[in-house]
């Protein structure tokens, strides 16, 4: 990753995906998930990677260091932490735990002094504690009536047609290696060889050696053109439009004056990563990012020594690449004004249930069953004998509107909660 000293580093919004897990079944249609678990290669992998951000960011004598964060002992008050603990059965937030440990290791300094004068330290070497937020606004995706809709509407279009059709003589040649699973471009089954590809040896011997890369490129195709869309705001995006709100607070958390919190850290699985690099341009730019793989995005916040705005800087890395890479972004050259950034994705980022439920046409999951009886009562109690009925009206008005705030998923300043910040 290249360095200057033209700026000085602000903050970093950092989105991670998970690390490697047992194999998961996603329905095609609505990509609803089995259950499955991170291995001890996906805890490694993750410790690995938050080791590697610790002597980053967090190292004094490193030139991306954050000016003022703790290079010892974890504060809160710098750090906001989330993770989709609905996709993929909590293996996004056991990987943002182990991607933790490795950002603030064990340390004897992590103790504390009795009145008796003992000093105890925290078990393991004096492990630190860190849990992250529990989001489930992070899986937008997830219960979208008019993104089911999307992905029917590519699977009976000409071009996956088309797809089909060139593939079905190789994909016609897999059943022997899946034990028993159906070969279809719809249902592409990658997920399933890939995972055994690593963890079983049978299986690795006796794949031919290209067919695994031809799968991953079948499927790079099936799943970018799922997630993604024409239109910026398209459904197709809903991933990263609902991920939207995280990033841009996390950079309005950065430029807090009072209590600025200079590191992002948001866990995902693999979705939101090709709805975002199809809205900023960085797949078309950049088409070997336009799929399925092990990413890693750092978005820095710099302050030009010139002075003027501060910039984004875009960094990407792919899994057990040596370092980071710098790629442009919204068609623009070099780093990105804030404002550029605010300017192009705020307007479309969903912010709120109700916003997800409109976007969505949902009235039953994810917290819009609630907000459309709220809605509902409040219509209802408007319409007969208002003045004999004007305080009850005025309570249930009220409710509908407390509901609304709560299920707001914007925040301008830090927050620890457990809670989602979209009730969904």
């Amino acid at each position: 990753m290249s360095q200057d000293t033209d700026n000085q580093l602000l903050g970093v919004v950092l989105l991670v995906r998970h690390g490697d897990r047992q194999g998961f079944y996603q329905d095609p249609d609505t990509y609803t998930a089995t259950a499955t678990q991170i291995t001890p290669l996906g805890n490694q992998q993750e410790f690995l990677l938050g080791s590697y951000l610790r002597s980053l960011y967090l190292n004094e004598s490193s030139p991306s260091y954050i000016p003022g964060m703790s290079t010892g002992l974890f504060n809160p008050a710098q750090v906001y932490i989330q993770a989709d603990f609905g996709d993929e059965n909590g293996v996004i937030y056991d990987s943002c735990v182990s991607l933790t440990q490795g950002l603030w290791p064990a340390t004897l300094s992590n103790n504390i002094t009795l009145a008796n004068g003992t000093m105890v330290t925290a078990p393991l070497g004096g492990y630190q504690t860190v849990d992250p937020n529990l989001s489930i606004a992070l899986e937008g995706f997830a219960n979208c009536n008019t993104f089911n809709t999307h992905t029917t509407e590519f699977y009976n279009s000409s071009i996956f047609q088309e797809m089909a059709a060139q593939s079905a003589a190789f994909l016609d040649l897999l059943p022997p290696y899946l034990n028993g699973r159906s070969v279809q471009l719809e249902n592409m089954i990658y997920d399933f060889m890939n995972v055994n590809d690593i963890h079983n040896a049978t299986f690795a011997n006796a794949l031919p050696a290209t067919f695994l890369a031809q799968v991953q490129t079948l499927a790079n195709w099936h799943e970018y053109n799922v997630f993604s869309d024409q239109s910026i705001s398209g459904v197709g995006n809903i991933a990263g439009l609902a991920i939207l709100p995280s990033i841009l607070n996390g950079f309005a958390d950065i430029m807090n004056s009072t209590s600025p919190v200079q590191l992002s850290i948001t866990a995902i699985s693999y979705k939101p990563f090709l709805s975002l690099f199809n809205m900023t341009g960085v797949a078309s730019a950049n088409p070997s990012l336009a799929g399925i793989g092990q990413y890693n995005q750092f978005h820095e916040l710099r302050q030009p020594s010139g002075g003027g705005e501060p910039v984004i800087r875009f960094n990407f890395k792919n899994g057990t690449d040596a370092d980071f890479v710098t790629y442009n972004f919204l068609n623009l050259t070099g780093d990105v004004p804030l404002s550029a950034f605010i300017d192009a994705m705020a307007p479309v980022a969903v912010n709120t249930t109700a916003t997800w439920c409109s976007v969505c046409a949902n009235d039953q999951d994810s917290g819009c069953a609630a907000l459309a009886l709220a809605t509902e009562q409040g219509e209802a109690a408007a319409r007969p004998k208002i003045k004999s009925n004007w305080s009850r009206l005025v309570a249930l008005m009220g409710f509908a509107l407390a509901f609304l705030g709560v299920l707001t998923i914007s925040r301008f300043g830090r927050r620890r909660s457990r809670h989602p910040r979209r009730s969904m």
